[in-house]
């Protein structure tokens, strides 16, 4: 068995792999070629008022079995100077069951999550998109930034934060990547921005149907949860909704709520990997509106995960025990 633990993995892993593995994993999942197991997500008792779960899967053609353990403890970081998300990915032999690999996840998380909305920036936002705006400020919102500003040539990002003295991070990394960043309302947001990345873990919508402009891509990437909503549900019905796994979307994601008040049904959310697959033509338009429910799968972790494991086993890096 081969341990890579969280110190190594900044080494072994860049967002351009993460990106790859990401997308080739969706267009696996639309070929039903890879499957994801139904989530697990348990409230954990006491003061730390942490969420801990378990999501996995198996990806017959990429070889890949196992799962992410792992959760959110929100007092971690005022507390512990811990970031608040927390996770470990397990990875077993398909043939076998015999276990193979654990991986630090924390970083795995970020990088895959920040690919996730990349992929559907890449293959559904218009393709001259100048202004990116983002709306959360918090761990993963960085991680966001520098994957979308890949995917488009993008020449200013505005953002908006529920505590606006979070929004230095976005403009500290903005600068990072030579842009220019502004704060603004969300109003404005809506107006000027052609794609937006929503980060947040709010459980009462922020954005609203009526801030979005025409021919605007979002992602939506907070909510992974029941109860969780980052947009109004008016948003969706007005867009064309895509996601990672919709079943996930629906009973999880953002399209739980449109779905739940009768706005959409399941038949109008549409999985990433028909459009990279070519099953599916994505965007029709220039005044389309594009919405990525980015739930988070399992299989995602394992994708990124055996990724790490390879490069780590080429560079020596691995640590290798009986088990």
């Amino acid at each position: 068995m081969i341990i890579v633990p969280e110190a190594a993995i900044a080494d072994l892993v860049t967002p351009e792999d993460a990106f790859a593995a990401v997308e080739a994993v969706f267009a696996a999942m639309s070929r039903d070629e890879a499957r994801n197991f139904p989530v697990v997500r348990e409230a954990l008792p006491g003061p730390e008022e942490a969420l801990y779960g378990f999501k996995g899967g198996v990806d017959v053609v990429g070889g890949a079995l196992g799962l992410k353990a792992g959760g959110y403890w929100p007092h971690n970081l005022e507390r512990r100077d811990l970031i608040n998300h927390q996770s470990t990915v397990f990875l077993f032999d398909p043939e076998t069951g015999k276990p193979t690999a654990m991986v630090g996840g924390n970083l795995l998380t970020a990088l895959r999550t920040a690919a996730a909305s990349a992929v559907s920036i890449a293959h559904l936002a218009r393709k001259d998109a100048k202004v990116l705006g983002m709306i959360g400020a918090g761990h993963q919102s960085v991680f966001q930034m520098r994957a979308a500003v890949k995917q488009r040539a993008f020449e200013k990002v505005v953002g908006w934060n529920y505590h606006p003295d979070m929004l230095s991070r976005l403009a500290d990394c903005a600068a990072e990547l030579g842009l220019p960043f502004e704060e603004v309302s969300l109003d404005d947001l809506g107006a000027r921005a052609d794609v937006i990345i929503s980060i947040t873990s709010s459980t009462a919508p922020s954005l609203m149907d009526a801030h979005v402009a025409p021919g605007t891509h979002i992602a939506c990437m907070g909510t992974d949860t029941k109860g969780k909503q980052e947009v109004e549900a008016k948003l969706l019905a007005r867009a064309t909704v895509f996601t990672d796994e919709v079943a996930q979307s629906i009973s999880i994601g953002e399209a739980q709520h449109a779905v739940g008040q009768g706005l959409i049904a399941e038949g109008d959310v549409v999985e990433l990997g028909k459009v990279i697959n070519g099953d599916h033509p994505g965007r029709s338009s220039d005044d389309e509106i594009t919405l990525f429910d980015g739930t988070g799968v399992g299989l995602q972790d394992l994708a990124v995960a055996s990724a790490v494991v390879a490069r780590a086993k080429e560079t020596g890096a691995a640590i290798k025990v009986d088990f």
